[in-house]
């Protein structure tokens, strides 16, 4: 579920922005658990475009943005697996130096807190993703947007 999509265009390069969905979901940290979460969504023919995990010594949280978010929580939640969804802002921006400082200046200034953030880019990539959990995503859109 994608909300909100808008395409920038800036200095050549073009930007988007969305608010979607993110799933976390919390799982006992042993092997095996991730390679099960990820047949269980490939079964379902549902892509991981962002993925993010982080431990404690019993359990692991696995945050992930995918391409049916309704789709992947019908199969967690038949599973079993406890799962909760939050609006994060997906961003398609430039990959070069000061980009996401310009971000992150944008939000402070408007009193938005970035509450985690995770991306990867390729070094060679003209673009990257990057999700931004914000503390208001509605009020980050339009303040990014300006």
């Amino acid at each position: 579920m994608v909300r909100g999509g808008t395409r920038l265009r800036s200095g050549g390069a073009h930007k988007t922005m969305q608010i979607t969905k993110q799933l976390a979901l919390f799982l006992d940290n042993r092997p095996g658990m991730l390679a099960r979460v990820c047949d269980a969504l490939s079964a379902a023919k549902v892509n991981i475009y962002a993925i993010s995990t982080s431990d404690t010594v019993d359990h692991i949280v696995v945050r992930m943005v995918v391409s049916d978010p309704a789709r992947a929580l019908f199969v967690f939640e038949e599973h079993g697996t406890l799962v909760v969804e939050d609006d994060v802002l997906m961003i398609t921006a430039d990959n070069k130096p000061g980009s996401l400082a310009k971000l992150a200046h944008k939000l402070a200034d408007a009193k938005i807190n970035i509450e985690y953030a995770y991306c990867a880019t390729p070094p060679d990539a003209k673009q990257g993703l990057m999700i931004l959990r914000v503390s208001d995503a509605k009020k980050a859109m339009k303040i990014l947007n300006s």
